[in-house]
């Protein structure tokens, strides 16, 4: 085996990957940034993730080739970075990726000047034109050093000004127009038959749907809440998700969520149980709630530490076949199942295999449950029984496979997110084990994670914390703090919350504009220093920020918290409606600003079985305070021996009442 690079000592098991390549690897770090102005060389910075598959293949063509390692090692200083745990640096490089060449992915391969700044870069490159680009960067920097330190100026400008808001008018005022503003060229690109968006490849976009879903609610829109429906039925029977053991994979390659890019990564499944929740609650369809108790299940059997914790990802690729642990032929299915032909066409098992790959299948549904108990003449019972005990065969006999690679590091950003699913299906289906998961986590987090100033690490693994937390980190435990709480009412979290926003302001604010840094100003100092606005596949870290901001300040009746949301929301408004699924999380606020947040608390001895009661109704725009004694002004002075349900919006309480059915009188 070829002799281990110095990614050999690194904590990401993307980095571990490259550890034994013949290229001459360094993690980015102060050192191997010196060693690149020191020696006067070019900096190749090369990023990607543990489960991302192209990765994969550009590693094993080029960087485990002698070849390919003989021209980077002589005239590059190589450094390889875990964007999952240095978003920062990811960042930078693929909007540097992206203003080059209009568009970015991983692998993300920059080539940069000594002192970091960039002056190529792209994807996945195949080896022979990855060979001559270096060769050719590498006589650039030789012979005329010049003309790519001009190029890098350029690059570096653009890079500073790009994405950066405005702060917008303080006397905007929100309305339900701006709404419908942003909805209406957002409906176009609807798939009104399979779901989603009518484009392929399929990505979940799990805000996206969630904006919708309060939407198509409060402004009792029924075309997009059968899209909303559609989307979340056509997900949950598609191929995207794992009809077997639970949990979604990140995206279908296809227009008909069947074949999926097999990766499955822990913030789309958090993010997909909090959706599942919500939508359990707003319309009743017990399959959503299948969904969500088979995806934790998954996260319980499959991603979670010793600790309490959850890992981060899983590999697409099995004995570096991707798909290969997920898929079936006809023969395997039945020497595992059976050969019931009813279940035959439930999962769509077919012998010549129903995608590319011959003979194999990948597990959908393409019948309702209704349909397949009238055709083999099957009471809801039986059915429901022969499913779940063909589900079981497949697990065990799943297990017995090569496992997909997993990323066993665990990120604050996305354990908090997890934390928020958890504590949203405790409430939602009234299970308690959830949360008693979600507040192990947690605790966790807050005892092991937080620094002697009162700041966040990013990363845990093997028993160390090393990498500082950036604004995600904050902004999603902050929210998912908020949400243990509207669980027990233990005001701790609630304080915690507070005291990070509190850091936040101090150490992530922007002097010159009402946007947060991503980065803290301690932190370390790369070449541009960004503000994380738009919308993506994880909500950006200044709008869920914001929405935090929004509801601490009617928590804690903290006018400042308040007022900088707005400010925030304000700022961004006017880009909205040219892109609403860029900025959806930004439009949840906006829902909140244009409908009003229901401040709603129950105070005395029941406000327990209250709030169990409260749980089973849809209001997507409220906070929820409530017990006997309390430091927290809606509930200050509220006690009495009955227990009672007050209602209050924009600093008008009305009259309290004894049950839910009254309060949803005062809720408009």
């Amino acid at each position: 085996m070829q002799e281990p690079n110095s990614l050999i000592h690194a904590s990401s098991p993307y980095l571990l990957q490259h550890a034994h390549n013949p290229v001459e690897w360094y993690e980015w770090n102060e050192a191997s940034l010196k060693k690149a102005k020191d020696e006067n060389k070019l900096i190749i910075v090369s990023v990607g993730y543990s489960a991302c598959h192209w990765c994969h293949v550009m590693e094993h063509e080029s960087f485990e080739s002698h070849e390919v390692a003989e021209v980077m090692n002589k005239h590059f200083v190589c450094i390889k970075v875990d964007r999952e745990e240095r978003p920062d640096i990811d960042q930078i490089y693929m909007m540097a990726v992206q203003l080059m060449n209009g568009n970015g992915g991983w692998p993300l391969n920059a080539i940069c000047l000594p002192d970091q700044r960039p002056v190529y870069g792209g994807t996945y490159f195949r080896k022979a034109d990855w060979i001559n680009i270096l060769l050719n960067l590498a006589s650039l920097w030789q012979k005329d050093p010049e003309k790519a330190i001009k190029y890098a100026e350029r690059l570096t400008e653009g890079l500073q000004q790009a994405e950066l808001i405005e702060s917008g008018s303080a006397e905007l005022t929100f309305g339900e127009e701006q709404l419908v503003e942003i909805v209406a060229p957002w409906k176009r690109n609807f798939d009104p038959i399979e779901g989603g968006y009518n484009r392929a490849p399929k990505f979940p976009l799990p805000n996206n749907w969630s904006f919708l879903l309060r939407y198509a609610f409060l402004k009792d829109d029924q075309a997009v809440m059968m899209q909303v429906m559609t989307t979340l039925e056509a997900m949950a029977t598609g191929g995207i998700y794992d009809q077997v053991g639970g949990g979604f994979a990140r995206y279908s390659v296809d227009g008909q969520w069947h074949v999926p890019h097999f990766e499955k990564m822990l913030y789309d499944n958090a993010q997909l149980v909090s959706l599942y929740a919500e939508a359990y609650q707003c319309l009743k369809l017990e399959p959503y709630a299948a969904v969500i108790k088979q995806t934790i299940e998954w996260v319980e059997r499959e991603m979670t530490s010793p600790e309490g914790l959850f890992y981060s990802a899983l590999d697409a690729d099995s004995e570096g076949v991707e798909g290969k642990f997920y898929v079936w032929s006809k023969a395997d299915f039945e020497a595992a199942a059976g050969s019931n032909p009813m279940l035959l066409a439930y999962f769509n098992i077919t012998e010549d295999g129903n995608w590319e790959e011959e003979h194999t299948n990948i597990l959908r549904r393409n019948f309702s449950d209704d349909t397949l108990m009238e055709k083999y003449n099957l009471s809801k019972a039986d059915f429901e029984a022969t499913v779940e005990e063909a589900k079981l065969k497949l697990l065990a006999k799943r297990a017995e496979r090569v496992r997909p690679g997993l990323d066993d590091k665990c990120l604050t950003a996305w354990n908090a997110q997890m934390i928020k699913a958890l504590a949203d299906a405790a409430q939602v289906l009234a299970n308690d084990s959830y949360y008693q998961k979600a507040k192990k986590a947690a605790t966790f987090i807050l005892n092991n994670l937080v620094d002697d100033q009162g700041g966040l690490f990013r990363n845990y693994k093997n028993g160390k914390a090393s990498i500082s937390g950036f604004l995600d980190d904050y902004a999603f435990l902050i929210e998912a703090l908020i949400a243990l709480y509207e669980v027990d009412f233990n005001e701790a979290w609630l304080n915690e919350a507070k005291e990070l926003s509190v850091y936040v302001l101090a150490n992530f604010a922007d002097e010159h504009n009402v946007m947060f840094f991503y980065t803290a100003n301690q932190g370390e100092r790369l070449i541009a220093r960004k503000h994380e606005v738009m919308d993506n596949v994880i909500p950006a870290s200044n709008s869920v920020m914001a929405q935090n901001l929004q509801k601490l300040g009617l928590f804690f009746d903290d006018e400042i918290f308040a007022s900088k949301a707005s400010a925030m929301l304000s700022a961004v408004l006017p880009r909205i409606k040219s892109y609403g699924s860029a900025y959806s999380n930004w439009s949840i606020q906006l829902l909140n600003e244009v409908y009003g947040i229901n401040e709603i608390a129950i105070a005395g001895p029941d406000f327990r079985a209250v709030k169990r009661d409260l749980d089973r109704q849809y209001i997507p725009n409220k906070i929820v305070l409530a017990g006997t004694k309390s430091t927290l002004p809606l509930l200050q002075h509220k006690q009495s021996e009955q227990t009672k349900i007050y209602v209050c919006r924009n600093k008008t309480c009305q009259l309290p009442v004894a049950t839910i059915e009254e309060a949803l009188e005062h809720i408009k």
